[in-house]
């Protein structure tokens, strides 16, 4: 799984996807999984990677790192989209702009609040 993982550029190091593994992050067909654990074509194996929760089929199994574009040919990605929330626009300053005006303030507001 650790190897499989690693292979298909789910994971940056194999160590990461075996302290994925350990850390019951990862499932296959909704048990979990060890690094240890052997993955077969057909299998969708839930894999939580950075903050998101990943959903794959695999397709093929390989054994060594491939390149990013044979690697994407071995699984299929079920991963449902994100909420549209996460999309809203945050209002920024640049760094170092210093305190806003009073019209920008009320500008800030008008947008954060909808005044």
């Amino acid at each position: 799984m650790d190897r499989w993982l690693w292979a298909v550029r789910l994971t940056k190091t194999r160590p990461d996807a075996a302290a994925a593994c350990r850390g019951g992050h990862v499932r296959v067909n909704d048990k979990p999984a060890k690094p240890a654990t052997t993955v077969s074509p057909g299998d969708e194996v839930r894999a939580r990677v950075g903050d998101r929760t990943r959903i794959i089929e695999v397709v093929r199994v390989i054994q060594k790192r491939v390149g990013a574009a044979d690697a994407a040919t071995c699984f299929i990605d079920r991963t449902p989209a994100p909420p549209p929330e996460a999309a809203i626009p945050v209002a920024r300053r640049e760094r170092g702009a210093g305190r806003p005006t009073k019209r920008e303030r009320r500008v800030l507001d008008k947008f954060r609040f909808g005044q």
